[in-house]
C-alpha cells in the first residue's frame, strides 16, 4: 500500500510560479512511472504530465508544456511539478498519480 500526500498548492498572480510536491510513504515508487492529474470545477481529470521509472523520460500535455517540468527524487521517495508562467486556465485540484495509488489533491488557483 503507498499513501501520496500532494503539498504546495495555493493562490498566486498569473505568471507567477508554484512547486508542487508529492510525498509517498508505504513503499518505494521508484519503480512506478509517476503522474500529476488535475481536475477544474466542473470538468473532468485531465493529465498533465508523467515522469517514467527507468529514465526518467517525461511526458506532457500540449497545455503545459514549456511551462511545467515534472521530476522525481527516489531517495527522498518524491515527485514533483514546478509549474511556471501560471494562468488562470491552470487553476484546478492537482493530483498525484502512482499505478493504482491516488493522492487527495491540492488546491492551485491562478487569479489574472
Amino acid at each position: 500500500q503507498v499513501q501520496l500526500v500532494e503539498s504546495g498548492g495555493g493562490l498566486v498572480q498569473a505568471g507567477e510560479s508554484l512547486r508542487l510536491s508529492c510525498a509517498a510513504s508505504g513503499r518505494t515508487i521508484s519503480t512506478y512511472t509517476m503522474a500529476w492529474f488535475r481536475q477544474a470545477p466542473g470538468k473532468e481529470r485531465e493529465f498533465v504530465a508523467a515522469i517514467s521509472s527507468s529514465t526518467g523520460t517525461t511526458y506532457y500535455a500540449d497545455s503545459v508544456k514549456g511551462r511545467f517540468t515534472i521530476s522525481r527524487d527516489n531517495a527522498k521517495n518524491t515527485v514533483y511539478l514546478q509549474m511556471n508562467s501560471l494562468k488562470p486556465e491552470d487553476t484546478a485540484v492537482y493530483y498525484c498519480n502512482g499505478y493504482v495509488y491516488w493522492g487527495q489533491g491540492t488546491q492551485v488557483t491562478v487569479s489574472s
